[in-house]
């Protein structure tokens, strides 16, 4: 480099015996340097000379005495820290600020630490217990109530209900008959032992029966078509001395009027209407 060479490239001045700096492979004297090229503090706004520090983070730069916490005002030269909201904050006041508060004992949880998250609350993974056997939950699968969560196994010991059956826990949905909770898969008819979850069922004596089972075994018989009474849906039947009609089959035996609300005759196993059955010694 000649003497004329060894010139600032902004303001032409010597700069043999002089400090100076090199940009691209051009010198520059330290004041001209330091107006084209230097940075300005995000902090103080005022420019980073060439004589001083300049700290620079993600294209924003600082003095080093500006290049503090926001929010403790401590310096963050050397030391972790972490950005939100453009704003520089010193791991500890990162963490009070901007992490989440454990559910359980209000804590914060720390960055890099394993938190758990349910229903939008936050727990420390040694929070997150069942409240029954206190055991940590982890990812395991866990049932949640008003009192707090629990593992499967406690909330079964705990709260679910056992089949009036085969006293087992009930694990999900069930059938109730008789205020008793059963297993669908144990509801079965006491007769030939068929399942009733799905099916239309009859009583007797507590036990239940599917209709072909209770029909056989206990319905009674209509006079008129011999099918069995059953009652259901509402259905109505006649009863009369020891037999029984349904309410569509209790009709005159001649001119086969409805006899349901009406005054009838008998005669041997007979109903008659008045009309038909005048005459006849036996008068309902």
């Amino acid at each position: 480099m000649t003497a004329s060479q060894f010139d600032c490239q902004y303001c032409s001045v010597s700069l043999l015996g002089k400090k100076f700096m090199l940009k691209d492979g051009n010198p520059y004297c330290l004041k001209c340097y330091d107006r084209v090229f230097c940075n300005y503090c995000e902090e103080c706004k005022e420019a980073i000379e060439s004589g001083s520090k300049d700290l620079c983070y993600k294209g924003r730069h600082w003095h080093e005495i500006c290049f503090n916490c926001a929010k403790c005002n401590h310096s963050l030269v050397e030391k972790p820290f972490a950005a939100k909201d453009e704003r520089l904050l010193c791991s500890e006041c990162y963490s009070d600020e901007c992490s989440s508060k454990c559910f359980h004992c209000k804590k914060t949880i720390m960055p890099g630490s394993r938190k758990m998250e349910f229903k939008g609350n936050y727990w420390h993974e040694t929070c997150f217990v069942c409240e029954h056997c206190r055991q940590p939950i982890g990812t395991k699968p866990l049932i949640s109530k008003e009192s707090g969560n629990y593992c499967v196994r406690c909330f079964q010991k705990e709260f679910a209900p056992s089949c009036n059956f085969c006293k087992k826990v009930i694990t999900s949905g069930w059938i109730t008959f008789h205020d008793q909770p059963w297993h669908k898969e144990c509801f079965l008819c006491s007769g030939c032992r068929k399942e009733l979850c799905d099916e239309e069922f009859m009583s007797r004596d507590d036990y239940p029966f599917c209709l072909d089972c209770y029909n056989h075994l206990y319905a009674k018989k209509c006079v008129a078509c011999t099918k069995p009474i059953t009652g259901l849906r509402g259905a109505k039947f006649i009863c009369f001395q020891d037999r029984q009609w349904h309410s569509e089959c209790f009709n005159c035996g001649k001119c086969s009027v409805s006899l349901v609300g009406e005054g009838f005759l008998t005669q041997d196993k007979e109903i008659f209407c008045r009309k038909c059955g005048s005459g006849m010694e036996t008068d309902i």
